[in-house]
């Protein structure tokens, strides 16, 4: 697990008042929203409770952060319920040491929390915009297993591949074959498949070198995935450059 700054972590000396309460916050959320769900690899509690929400949440709306629902950060994304967080990081069943790819960075929340757990994490984000906000957040907490690209995130990324784990944080209306083709042997892929606003939560695993294995986990709503691959609107790719 990569050690966060004591003034962010779930415990430690120096932490003020309001860390505490976020810090109670966050033990509740685990609890009451992850755990008596269903939740059990003690990874995914583990970072659950490592990584503080609030810090990826607009300052608008930090007195939820730890509330069980998704939020809106801008750009027209959102920043995932805990519990799906959760369950989708637990869905790709680590033992850790992984290299994980991501795709759509978004707040940076599920990939710091991806970073606990796996050895490196690959993310793309299309908005500059959010990686460049994704960036500076997750430097401030300084988590640097983390590699970042900014542009269409359903062609992959296809020189760091095969990955471990492959995680989608926005809806296709299939898995894009490129993802498919960049899992190694035995990895997993976790995306929500669908209709535009309504999905499934799959898992692909590879078997083998032309054989995938598709399993129907969880009806879920996410915002649609852009792209080449994805639904139309590639041309909207924001540049790092643009962000």
């Amino acid at each position: 697990m990569f050690p966060l700054p004591k003034w962010g972590s779930a415990s430690g000396e120096g932490a003020d008042a309001s860390d505490d309460v976020h810090r109670r916050a966050r033990e509740r959320m685990v609890e009451l929203q992850i755990r008596r769900r269903g939740i059990n690899d003690p990874r995914v509690l583990s970072a659950m409770l490592a990584v503080p929400r609030h810090c990826f949440i607009p300052e608008a709306r930090v007195a939820g952060a730890y509330d069980d629902r998704a939020m809106p950060i801008g750009h027209g994304q959102t920043i995932s319920q805990p519990y799906i967080v959760a369950f989708m990081t637990e869905a790709l069943r680590f033992i850790g040491g992984e290299r994980v790819l991501e795709i759509g960075t978004g707040s940076g929340y599920q990939t710091a929390v991806l970073a606990q757990i796996a050895f490196r994490v690959y993310t793309i984000e299309r908005l500059g915009r959010l990686q460049r906000r994704a960036r500076e957040t997750l430097a401030s907490l300084g988590i640097g297993n983390i590699e970042f690209r900014t542009g269409d995130g359903t062609k992959g990324w296809m020189e760091e591949a095969p990955f471990d784990a492959i995680i989608v944080t926005a809806a296709p209306p299939r898995v894009p074959e490129p993802l498919k083709e960049q899992l190694a042997i035995g990895g997993r892929l976790v995306a929500p498949v669908g209709e535009r606003y309504y999905q499934n939560l799959v898992r692909v695993t590879r078997d083998s070198t032309s054989d995938y294995r598709a399993e129907t986990l969880l009806s879920v709503a996410f915002v649609p995935l852009i792209g080449e691959h994805g639904w139309p609107g590639a041309e909207a790719v924001d540049s790092e450059e643009d962000a």
